[in-house]
């Protein structure tokens, strides 16, 4: 019998930092950034709410044209799945990381309603190949995939 699983991710957040988009070796554009959710909670002894917040790092593959719009402080949708991969560090030490990998990016809005924004985008990323290996280092494998600029959701 064939066993189902999910692995879906939707995040709605400010942006902790502004998008970074490199390339790997073959040429494909990946864009890094931070982005923090966050929640309130009452604290059972003082019965004072307190507001929570957990960081997510987001991983977008083929959308080089969005990182100018990915500032700080923004609030945007975020659908995806994770992913974990792990690598060797320096001293030998196996080390992991948990990371969303965008499959939709919507832009919603500047932190304190700023209008002077575009308006909300929807940025729809093709799902990069499947790899263990960071970017960096898998790039062998990922190769270039023939993205063109029809391939470009602007």
């Amino acid at each position: 019998m064939a066993s189902r699983s999910l692995n879906k991710v939707m995040l709605i957040g400010h942006l902790g930092k502004d998008g970074e988009t490199r390339h790997t070796q073959g040429g494909v554009p990946v864009t890094n950034f931070s982005l923090a959710t966050s929640w309130r909670t009452k604290d059972q002894q003082t019965g004072e709410w307190r507001e929570e917040t957990d960081w997510h790092d987001i991983v977008l593959w083929r959308s080089e044209n969005v990182a100018p719009y990915l500032q700080k402080g923004k609030q945007v949708f975020v659908e995806g799945r994770l992913q974990t991969r792990s690598w060797e560090d320096q001293n030998g030490n196996k080390r992991y990381k948990t990371e969303v990998v965008a499959e939709n990016l919507i832009l919603l809005s500047n932190r304190g309603g700023d209008t002077g924004s575009p308006p909300p985008e929807d940025h729809t990323s093709q799902q990069e190949p499947r790899s263990e290996a960071p970017a960096s280092e898998g790039a062998d494998q990922i190769g270039n995939q023939g993205v063109t600029d029809d391939d470009v959701p602007f």
